[in-house]
């Protein structure tokens, strides 16, 4: 039987490209207003093919941007519900994608477009799964259910919302999610874990508006010279985050943890050459994927004030602006982490300035899985069966906040299933897709489906 649904999906690879690349041309930006007759449009498109292959499927209007419901009958008694989203980030720059952003086209074995990978590809992949095993067997091992949400990338809780409404009606043996990525290009892997995130804002002030530079430098403080300070206070040079009690609370790592790092071995040249980092850097006592998977961190994400458009405007800010996002790890508190973040800021602004601190704007709490759950080992077999190579377990600095409110309401197993890769650029300009992964993600899904 596995010889014939992946000779099926062989046979259909151009038939199935061909329909990713019509989702591809929708593009379902989330967070910007101007596009949202076209996030409507991709709902129904997605709605509408998920009918075609003989599921039951609506769209869920909600106070945000809708979400796509679908549900086929199975005969096991099993129920799997996979998640995805439909909505990707905004193109820009424009100037910078080598093809048109929501014009998808292959090359050198990649499929480039805005949501290849994050997440249109990977659902996707759910979707050409479920269609085939239809096809070759003519039903479903188990019911599924496919919940593909349109607030992914810009934060909005209208799923959040719908999950806790419709709990009962979701409850299910495991959730699948594909917003993850592979170890490397050979390597598939099932994360069992993920950072947390905490979302703040500071704003310094130190005058009533902008002023003349000639007139008053040198006697007014500069309010991007005051964030500048307090940001240089948080931050050491070695990487190192200053904040009291940062660190605190940090899971240690398991033996059996320590021996995977290891054993993965993170090529540090490939890892540069991969960033266009000239050094990496953090926390000088632990290895790269600690710093990663395994420890907090801080970033700046934006910083503004002044005069930043073409030309020279000789000004003294008033006012500057810098948003900042924390990442956590089990067992590390959000509320807790803001607080402290806040209490540090605050202390280290100079007297010279005032200074506002907004948080949490977003929040998510960290997760980690027990490896030795059924489901997750059904994870790596299916794994296994559609790579035809060996997976790994892996974590990931990224987040995923409503994989909190799956665990937290549904309290079933989560399999973070990634088919896509950390390079395919999700979020940044030339997103890519691989086509042997997005082929051997459809062999993976309809394998764990058969056999979970």
């Amino acid at each position: 039987m596995a010889d014939k649904i992946f000779d099926f999906i062989n046979q259909n690879k151009e038939r199935f490209m061909d329909e990713l690349f019509d989702f591809l041309k929708i593009p379902s930006v989330s967070a910007d207003p101007k596009y949202k007759n076209d996030l409507i449009n991709c709902a129904k498109w997605l709605a509408n093919h998920l009918k075609s292959i003989g599921l039951d499927a609506q769209v869920v209007e909600t106070k945000g941007h809708p979400i796509v419901r679908a549900s086929g009958k199975g005969g096991s008694g099993k129920k799997l519900l996979l998640y995805g989203h439909y909505d990707v980030q905004p193109p820009d720059p424009i100037d910078k994608w080598t093809t048109p952003p929501f014009a998808p086209n292959i090359r050198d074995g990649f499929i480039y477009a805005r949501g290849s990978t994050d997440d249109k590809g990977q659902i996707f992949a759910h979707v050409k799964a479920v269609e085939t095993l239809l096809k070759t067997t003519g039903k479903l091992p188990g019911d599924v259910i496919f919940l593909i949400e349109g607030e992914e990338e810009c934060g909005g809780n209208a799923l959040e919302d719908y999950i806790r409404k419709e709990k009962k009606n979701l409850a299910c043996d495991a959730v699948i999610v594909s917003d993850t990525s592979m170890y490397d290009e050979k390597t598939p892997a099932i994360t069992y874990g993920l950072r947390g995130i905490v979302a703040m804002e500071i704003t310094v002030k130190t005058a009533a508006a902008d002023l003349h530079s000639g007139v008053y430098g040198g006697a007014v403080a500069n309010a991007n010279t005051a964030l500048a300070h307090i940001i240089s206070k948080c931050i050491g040079l070695d990487g190192r985050i200053q904040i009291q009690g940062f660190y605190d609370g940090i899971r240690p790592l398991e033996d059996w943890e320590k021996k995977n790092f290891a054993k993965l071995a993170l090529n540090e040249k490939a890892f540069l050459k991969e960033t266009g980092a000239k050094r990496t850097f953090g926390e000088p006592s632990r290895a790269i994927l600690e710093r990663l998977w395994a420890s907090s961190s801080l970033d700046v994400n934006g910083m503004f004030g002044g005069y930043t458009g073409e030309g020279m405007k000789t000004v003294i800010p008033y006012r500057s602006t810098a948003k900042i996002t924390i990442r956590l790890v089990p067992d590390q508190n959000p509320q807790k982490m803001a607080d402290a973040v806040a209490k540090f800021i605050k202390s280290v602004c100079p007297d010279f300035a005032d200074v506002e601190v907004a948080g949490p704007l977003s929040a998510a709490e960290p997760v980690i899985f027990d490896v030795k759950d059924k489901m997750i080992q059904a994870g790596m077999n299916a794994l296994k069966a559609g790579f035809n190579a060996e997976p790994v377990f892996i974590r990931s600095g990224g987040s995923i906040p409503v994989v909190n409110t799956f665990w937290k309401e549904l309290r079933k197993p989560i399999v973070l299933m990634g088919f896509g890769l950390d390079s395919d650029g999700a979020h940044s300009t030339n997103e890519k897709f691989k086509v042997d992964n997005f082929i051997n993600g459809i062999k993976t899904s309809a394998s764990l489906l058969a056999n979970a």
